[in-house]
């Protein structure tokens, strides 16, 4: 992620890159040092791409320093952590690069809701035959209990699609299975609720499958599928039937909004740290 917005950010006419930080130099194409106190005198925004449980002594440093913060979610493995995150950030700069907050689908989502009649349930179905997935390999942290996994990695994600629809989440019975102390989880399910409607999550990794993404709204007139991340299909009770959409976010649309944040505008569509602290209480939910 840290490569994939280096890149929007470097072509990107509302910032200019002035370095990179990371505990092991690499040769990129701006300047890289060690530490943030480095270069934190020169810049007026930080983003935050580190593994999560090192989020939060960078985020802290950076929000004393005066300075806007984008950051990776989750926002981080300690709710503590997570907490005190959201309260420093309240009155300053601030997001967090949860992918479904500028979708069109999303959006599109948004403007159906009073179409669906009734709201029964939201259902959200992930599998993964391999865990991480193969672009994360390198990232051994992703397979490990301490701050990786698919509920943090990607559940998250749509957690907070569901926190945006129906408010603020409550728990009322979440589980996980992990094959080996100290492993990711392999299976996770739950039941949410948030305005009185359920959420039913179910998701699962290391199993002979395709990969799904899979977010369902059930409503009693109409409901609306979300797949594979951006593919959005209604059904009156019939066969579900593709919305075409143009187009999508990016990391390059959320940084455009990052901008207007950094400049003392309140985008609707850029998650913010408190939304991400929200999450992250659900999400840690799973994994306790």
């Amino acid at each position: 992620m840290g490569t994939r917005m280096l890149t929007a950010a470097r072509s990107h006419p509302g910032f200019t890159v002035v370095a990179g930080v990371d505990v092991a130099p690499r040769a990129l194409e701006v300047p890289v040092v060690t530490s943030l106190d480095d270069v934190l005198s020169d810049v007026d925004a930080v983003y935050v791409s580190t593994p999560p449980a090192s989020h939060a002594g960078l985020v802290l440093k950076a929000f004393e320093a005066g300075k806007a913060v984008f950051c990776e979610k989750p926002l981080a493995v300690d709710l503590d952590e997570a907490r005190a995150m959201a309260d420093a950030a309240t009155g300053r700069p601030n997001a967090v690069n949860f992918a479904l907050s500028d979708m069109v689908a999303t959006i599109e989502i948004e403007r159906r809701l009073a179409e669906l009649g009734a709201l029964r349930g939201i259902e959200i179905r992930l599998q993964f035959p391999r865990w991480p997935r193969a672009f994360q390999a390198e990232a051994a942290w992703l397979s490990r209990s301490e701050q990786g996994g698919f509920v943090r990695e990607v559940l998250s994600h749509f957690v907070y699609l569901t926190d945006r629809v129906l408010g603020p989440l409550t728990v009322e019975s979440v589980s996980s299975d992990f094959p080996e102390p100290g492993a990711a989880e392999v299976a996770a399910r739950g039941v949410l609720r948030g305005g009185g409607v359920p959420v039913h999550v179910s998701a699962f990794s290391g199993l002979a499958g395709p990969e799904v993404y899979e977010w369902t709204a059930w409503g009693t007139e109409r409901s609306l599928r979300l797949d594979q991340w951006a593919l959005l299909s209604t059904s009156d009770g019939g066969p579900w039937e593709r919305v075409p959409l143009e187009q999508t976010g990016s990391d390059y649309s959320r940084l455009t909004l990052f901008a207007q944040a950094v400049r003392g505008e309140h985008p609707r569509d850029l998650a913010d740290f408190a939304s991400g602290r929200r999450v992250a209480e659900v999400v840690e939910a799973f994994l306790r």
